[in-house]
């Protein structure tokens, strides 16, 4: 589908077409576009090149140095990476504590991480979730109780995506037991590297060391570590949120895995013909297109009124909700089309031990574990059913 973009906009998509063709490594683009795994040197040096061009944070203003894109500018930019299988920018450091720090942050919090965000010198982890306090976030128990010039912070977090590699955490922790649960809690930069604390690797279903448990055992975190004001963190937690929702929505991604989805079906034969020509799953195929086209439409209405001054709202949540169910459909017709052939999942080919698979079969490899690995997305950043209750508030009052 193709939307209306002003002659301006077609000249900006067409010059970072052309930089991203000359500067996106071809064997990274190969890991993406085949459904490889992606590792830390992976991640770390796209982002040194898009650095270097003053790319690595497309939403940041030029006060902060980013390109001060404005919000249309921004979906053609994740539309065109998307399209040619550049790897995504990770979130925790550019796109989601960062808006905290300019919005919330002490003059010499932005001074001190900023440029470090930007250059990628700091790689950040994420610290919300703990046992227990998943969707119901503010019943969070990790404590941080202050001691002269530093608060002792004590507990648990898991799901931590990354913190194996982090050099810093944004967490919640609790600093006050007395009052509602929401009101006691505050936001706190941790240097990974601090004594106490203790990552354990989470095995995931598709084998990857993706996620974490982060345990906190009279870590010393300084005062001048606290965004913000203290026991005001809920208020941070939720403004990133926002942001964190509307990434998850990736158009840009789904657009491309549609057309992986329609080339693997055409590929596939059943009863002599292409699988896309069956009239049962092309429907299917059919269907997703159309959410996913009602999904882009949804998009470009929140980058309007981004255009317009407003930041993310509860429309956030609509975008969480069906990009997370159009990213699952796909991974559930990827793996239908490809049939047995997606069972056995070959992890050393997806870790970049062998260039081919050794079913011979590039494309079928990875299904399995691709599949796998997007079931979390209906359940990070705020469960889906969460996510119908806080429509149901705050958009239709019920």
């Amino acid at each position: 589908m193709d939307l209306n973009y002003s002659p301006a906009d077609d000249a900006f998509r067409a010059d970072i077409r052309a930089w991203l063709e000359d500067n996106l490594p071809h064997a990274l683009r190969d890991k993406v576009l085949k459904h490889k795994r992606l590792n830390r040197d992976d991640f770390a040096s796209w982002h040194r090149c898009l650095s270097t061009r003053g790319w690595s944070a497309p939403a940041w203003p030029r006060e902060y140095g980013g390109p001060g894109w404005n919000p249309t500018q921004r979906h053609i930019w994740d539309e065109e990476c998307a399209r040619l299988g550049a790897p995504p920018v990770l979130p925790f450091g550019v796109s989601m504590v960062a808006p905290v720090l300019m919005k919330y942050g002490s003059e010499a919090q932005k001074q001190r991480y900023l440029p470090r965000i930007l250059d990628g010198t700091d790689w950040w982890c994420q610290g919300y979730s703990e046992p227990g306090s998943g969707s119901d976030l503010a019943s969070l128990r990790t404590r941080a109780e202050r001691k002269d010039d530093h608060y002792l912070v004590n507990g648990q977090k898991t799901w931590t995506t990354l913190a194996q590699h982090a050099d810093m955490m944004f967490c919640l922790v609790r600093t006050d037991s007395g009052v509602k649960k929401q009101e006691g809690i505050s936001f706190l930069l941790i240097d990974m590297k601090t004594p106490g604390i203790t990552v354990r690797p989470i095995a995931m279903l598709d084998e990857d060391h993706e996620v974490n448990e982060v345990f906190f055992e009279d870590v010393k975190v300084p005062l001048d570590h606290l965004v913000g004001e203290e026991n005001r963190g809920w208020t941070y937690a939720k403004y990133l949120l926002g942001h964190e929702r509307t990434g998850i929505a990736r158009v840009g991604q789904s657009k491309r895995e549609l057309v992986f989805l329609k080339r693997l079906a055409l590929e596939q034969r059943k009863n002599g013909q292409p699988l896309l020509h069956d009239p049962v799953f092309a429907a299917k195929v059919a269907a997703l297109e159309i959410e996913l086209m009602a999904l882009e439409i949804t998009v470009q209405r929140v980058v309007a009124s981004e255009t317009e001054g407003r930041g993310p709202g509860p429309e956030a949540s609509m975008l969480k909700i069906k990009g997370t169910e159009v990213q699952q459909g796909l991974t559930e017709l990827m793996v239908d089309a490809i049939g047995p052939l997606a069972a056995p999942f070959d992890v050393p080919f997806l870790e970049g031990e062998r260039t081919h698979a050794l079913s011979g079969d590039d494309d079928a490899a990875p299904l399995a574990a691709y599949y796998f690995n997007y079931r979390k997305t209906s359940i990070y950043g705020g469960s889906n059913e969460i996510q119908k209750n806080i429509i149901a508030q705050m958009i239709l009052g019920l």
